[in-house]
């Protein structure tokens, strides 16, 4: 394909991708089922050349960056406190998943090798991040069942892509030591532990001397591919290493960044991960085309594969159920024992985290990445796919009624010692402190009456609100919608000066940056 084809084809995918995320948005659909059936069927037209996925390149472009935004965004306090939760869902159920899916996968076809049919579970077994990411942000949890599916979807990646590394070298050699394989996967997790501080605390350093906000911004977007390359040559979990160095940056960048920083480096990440989730789903539909063609056509998959592709894909829904609610026994047990303070998920939390184990981007990658002629290499790419496919359309349509169904409720352990409103009296108080120690010179003499007065009735107001958070709430939506159409006057008002030639361009940004400042305060005051 000629290099502008090629580039005009990656713009009609992001225009597919603006079209398709709206019309979810219309339709009430999980944006991840539109772009993924969008791609399937843009797969088949007429025309339109196959697309052909170089896994290797997936994951190196969209893993990383993604990872970091998922460690960017989570809460540090309750990934530690759910850790053995986390690593049960990240290590356990993708070891246990694995092995029943080769026990099934052989029972299916006896001639397909063992270490054939554990790379197969190694491919499907693990969750994906992107997958989570797109389901959970649709949805509410309560936080205990949120960070262990964030947690989990962070780091289960690093597990897959070992038991498929060792699988398919058992395959090449003949040769498969179990032990070899968790060994081996402790070593590169530390190692690319040990690559991810290295390279956030770099970061720190680096950013605190550049001083420039693009440079910053710049320094930040490259962090996620050179924690994972370097963690990639050193022969180490590329994974681990950018997971870690998210952690990293995410808990300095409320000391390193400026305000302004802040908000156009977020403004610029947020659509970059909003192009690359969407172009993702996109991709994985795009090469059913060439998945189905590999294997005969799609109505030699459906008839020769269609049931060993449907029990693959229960075999999977049913180990994780039975790790989960296992895992939940065990909890429940320690506890009547009182050998753990950890209280378990009951039922209806157990339900929820067993049903949103929905699969992506890794399993396509590592499927596509088997070597031709590796043994069932078509039923297993097939199989990938419908496992994609199964999980994305049906589990990430119905998890919001699964929810709904199990009617969760936030425990006390996991709540905030302090709600927003008593934090907000909290850093009020602690702000009039500091006015009030500067609000007089040396002598004594009071030199900024207006100031300390001020803050003064702003700790008093947001003191009052917080014992009264009910009764003010109707009466602050209506004081910043106000506000909000104040602005909006504001604004087109300064575009008629504008259009009339009274101001010039540096007066309209100015000014019209401290309308979107106002605004965004007032959006966020009404959230």
């Amino acid at each position: 394909m000629e290099p502008t084809h090629l580039f005009e084809l990656v713009i009609a995918m992001f225009l597919a991708i603006i079209a398709l995320h709206y019309a979810a948005h219309r339709l009430g659909l999980p944006p991840s089922v539109a772009l993924l059936t969008g791609g399937a069927l843009l797969a088949f037209v007429p025309g339109l050349p196959a697309i052909s996925v170089d896994p290797e390149l997936v994951l190196v472009i969209f893993l990383p960056p993604l990872l970091m935004d998922g460690a960017w965004a989570i809460a540090l306090a309750r990934l530690r406190r759910h850790m053995i939760g986390i690593a049960s869902l990240a290590v356990g159920a993708v070891l246990f998943t694995c092995a029943v899916v080769a026990v099934v996968a052989h029972h299916i076809f006896p001639s397909l090798p063992w270490a054939a049919c554990a790379a197969l579970g190694a491919i499907v077994a693990p969750p994906d991040a992107v997958s989570a990411r797109a389901v959970l942000e649709r949805v509410r949890l309560p936080r205990r069942l949120q960070i262990l599916l964030e947690g989990e979807s962070l780091l289960n990646d690093a597990s897959g892509l070992v038991l498929f590394r060792f699988a398919v070298a058992a395959v090449a050699t003949g040769a498969f030591s179990a032990g070899e394989a968790v060994g081996s996967f402790f070593v590169l997790a530390l190692g690319g532990a040990v690559v991810g501080v290295v390279v956030g605390t770099a970061w720190v350093k680096l950013v605190r001397r550049l001083g420039d906000e693009y440079l910053i911004i710049a320094a930040t977007v490259l962090l996620a591919w050179i924690s994972y390359l370097l963690g990639e040559l050193l022969h180490v979990s590329g994974v681990i290493a950018t997971v870690t160095t998210g952690l990293i940056a995410s808990w300095h960048q409320h000391t390193v960044f400026s305000a302004a920083t802040r908000m156009r480096g977020t403004s610029f990440w947020t659509v970059m991960i909003f192009l690359m989730e969407a172009s993702v789903f996109t991709l994985i539909g795009l090469s059913l085309r060439d998945v189905v063609e590999r294997s005969g056509g799609l109505t030699t998959v459906i008839a020769t594969m269609g049931l060993p592709m449907l029990a693959i894909l229960l075999t999977l829904v049913v180990a994780r159920f039975a790790w989960v609610f296992a895992s939940d026994l065990v909890i429940k047990f320690c506890a009547a024992l009182g050998v753990t303070r950890a209280q378990p998920l009951g039922a209806g939390g157990a339900t929820v985290l067993s049903w949103a184990g929905v699969r992506g981007v890794i399993t396509l990658a590592l499927a596509l990445s088997l070597p031709e002629g590796f043994p069932g290499r078509d039923f297993i790419l097939v199989t990938s796919f419908a496992v994609i496919l199964g999980t994305v359309l049906v589990q990430g349509t119905t998890l919001g009624r699964v929810i709904a169904w199990a009617r969760l409720v936030e425990t006390e352990t996991e709540r905030a010692r302090l709600t927003m409103s008593q934090a907000e009296v909290a850093m009020a108080q602690a702000q009039l402190g500091t006015v009030q120690s500067l609000a007089y010179d040396a002598e004594g003499q009071l030199i900024h009456p207006q100031l300390l007065d001020r803050y003064q009735r702003r700790a008093t107001v947001i003191v009052d609100y917080a014992e009264r958070t009910e009764h003010y709430k109707p009466v602050l939506h209506a004081h910043f919608d106000v506000v909000l159409e104040a602005v909006a006057t504001g604004r087109r008002e300064l575009i008629r000066l504008h259009r009339a030639g009274d101001i010039d361009d540096e007066t309209l940004d100015e000014l019209e940056r401290d309308l979107d400042l106002e605004e965004l305060s007032a959006i966020s005051a009404k959230a």
